[in-house]
């Protein structure tokens, strides 16, 4: 079974079914550009939880692929950086070569993207506390940064989506100016709804925000030969690095 769409089609793996980011991806792409949506469902937010969901990505990468799409994203940065940097590339590498479908994972379009942006060091905020981000912190490390921080706001998983944006600026800032001199701001994660604070935190701060759906929506057009800037949700996306 194939589906096409004049301009490609990717596949994407949603962790979860929060509604949200899947909508902001939509909208942000170019118009041409088909989306197939599949889920895994992660309902506790746990290392444990994500560590143990290789299996249920891998059989969602062969879904996507027997659809012949042309580009597959698994979403859901923490089920890959639980295998580290390196790990990660060798699970991908191995779906690469039994399926015949290029695949790229949210943490590595974002390790991307802060390269696009010639980030060394970066100070990070997420949804999730205590060791957790440590793992995501070593993650970034392995990569090549220098991550000065990685912050993290107390919220039950499932309640993520009712944090508002202003509520996320207050605590990304504070993250930020106990390190000014961090080139840039990771936000981790795309299960609160924060795309309206991007702009705000880059005119404040002068330094670029990496976030999980621009960043997402960049990585795929690099991917499909497609160019289309899009304003207003930072600058890896304005200028297309």
């Amino acid at each position: 079974m194939s589906y096409t769409s004049w301009r490609g089609v990717v596949g994407v793996i949603k962790p979860t079914m929060r509604p949200g980011s899947l909508e902001e991806f939509i909208r942000l792409l170019p118009e041409g550009v088909g989306v197939i949506p599949l889920f895994v469902g992660f309902r506790k937010g746990t290392e444990d939880e994500f560590r143990e969901a290789l299996d249920a990505y891998q059989s969602k990468v062969a879904e996507l692929a027997e659809y012949k799409v042309d580009l597959i994203h698994p979403e859901g940065a923490p089920p890959f950086m639980s295998h580290g940097y390196k790990g990660e590339a060798g699970i991908i590498a191995q779906w690469e070569k039994k399926y015949g479908v290029p695949v790229v994972t949210a943490s590595m379009t974002q390790v991307e993207a802060l390269r696009a942006l010639k980030v060394k060091k970066f100070v990070g905020v997420t949804y999730f506390t205590g060791k957790i981000n440590d793992m995501f912190s070593r993650y970034f490390q392995e990569a090549g940064f220098n991550v000065m921080a990685m912050e993290g706001i107390p919220v039950a998983f499932e309640d993520v989506g009712r944090l508002s944006s202003q509520e996320v600026y207050a605590h990304t800032k504070k993250a930020f100016l106990q390190h000014p001199e961090a080139d840039a701001i990771y936000m981790l994660g795309s299960g609160w709804r924060t795309l309206d604070i991007i702009r705000l935190l880059e005119e404040d701060l002068q330094v670029p925000v990496v976030h999980p759906v621009p960043a997402r929506v960049w990585a795929v057009q690099k991917r499909l030969r497609v160019r289309q800037p899009v304003k207003g949700y930072g600058r890896l996306l304005e200028e297309m690095l």
